[in-house]
């Protein structure tokens, strides 16, 4: 039984799921379609992960209108699903820790910048919709990562205060975002090394490493 009561909070993208190779493959063929440049990796994880579509569309097309942005981003959509698609899984031991955590008694969150439609995407593969109590997509907030309203919205959802929360991400913008919010951070080395994801109270390869215990201990 975890000893101290605390929450836990999930980023998605990059942190449930290794998705960002083929987030990244999907926004390289929108740079290359619309003359936008070459975009290299490391740019993208920089600037680009964990950010919210829109956002970066909008920096993008910047003359664009609305609606304009709203068919970008289904068209952004669409190639990452069908790249993305074939290999849909979770991260190691993403599922055994979602189990000892509720078994536990910690409130589970998921706070991700994506649209629903990309929550059900990877929640029509990895079937762990029924351990979160609360899931916030990125339209429920008017500000995205790295400002920590996202993170705060959950824990507030939870009825959880930020301090007795601890966050899961993978991107910069998340590590930021967290830190802001006050929360304990743990950082998942899926695209960045440990170096990059700092402060963090911990880093991990995968969820493998973890239990509610050795989460527990980060409170004390």
């Amino acid at each position: 039984m975890a000893t101290k009561q605390f929450a836990a909070i999930f980023d998605m993208d990059g942190t449930m799921v290794d998705n960002t190779p083929y987030h990244f493959k999907s926004w390289q063929a929108i740079y290359k379609k619309y003359g936008k440049g070459d975009i290299t990796s490391e740019t993208y994880k920089s600037q680009i992960s964990g950010v919210p579509i829109i956002d970066t569309l909008r920096g993008l097309f910047s003359d664009a209108d609305e609606d304009r942005l709203q068919a970008l981003l289904k068209e952004k959509e669409s190639l990452y699903k069908e790249f993305y698609g074939p290999y849909v899984s979770a991260v190691n031991g993403l599922e055994n820790l979602l189990i000892e955590l509720k078994d536990s008694g910690v409130k589970l969150a998921m706070a991700s910048s994506a649209t629903i439609d990309d929550i059900d995407f990877i929640l029509s593969h990895v079937p762990v919709r029924q351990y979160f109590d609360v899931i916030i997509d990125g339209n429920r907030v008017s500000k995205g990562k790295p400002n920590p309203q996202i993170f705060l919205k959950a824990a507030a959802d939870l009825g959880i205060a930020p301090a007795d929360c601890v966050v899961f991400e993978d991107s910069i913008a998340g590590i930021k975002a967290a830190n802001a919010a006050e929360m304990k951070v743990v950082g998942v080395t899926t695209g960045h090394p440990s170096a990059n994801l700092q402060p963090s109270n911990l880093t991990i390869k995968d969820f493998t490493e973890l239990d509610p215990q050795k989460l527990a201990k980060l409170f004390e």
